[in-house]
């Protein structure tokens, strides 16, 4: 369960950095931020990089649909969990 909620703390970062970038369109001389995620000693990262690039609107809307899409997926498991937890402790009581 540990490695689902990192997952969507890392989630979480992109899709910010992801918002921030469409908020920020229009800003003159404004660089977006690039994230990326990788799998460290069995803990989800984003790691953020600026770039020399304008925002690609295109690229940041599907980016935000996958990671909307792979966050409730990693919520999932959690609520299986919270399930079979809740039923097991009916079953005590």
């Amino acid at each position: 369960m540990q490695i689902n909620a990192t997952a969507m703390t890392a989630m979480s970062n992109w899709m910010n950095n992801s918002a921030n970038n469409v908020a920020n369109v229009n800003t003159e001389k404004y660089a977006a931020t690039q994230t990326t995620i990788t799998n460290q000693n069995n803990a989800v990262v984003a790691q953020s990089n600026p770039t020399e690039n304008t925002t690609d609107l295109a690229r940041e809307f599907t980016d935000q649909i996958a990671l909307e899409t792979s966050f409730e997926a990693n919520t999932k498991p959690i609520q299986a969990q919270d399930e079979m937890l809740g039923s097991l402790l009916d079953m005590k009581a």
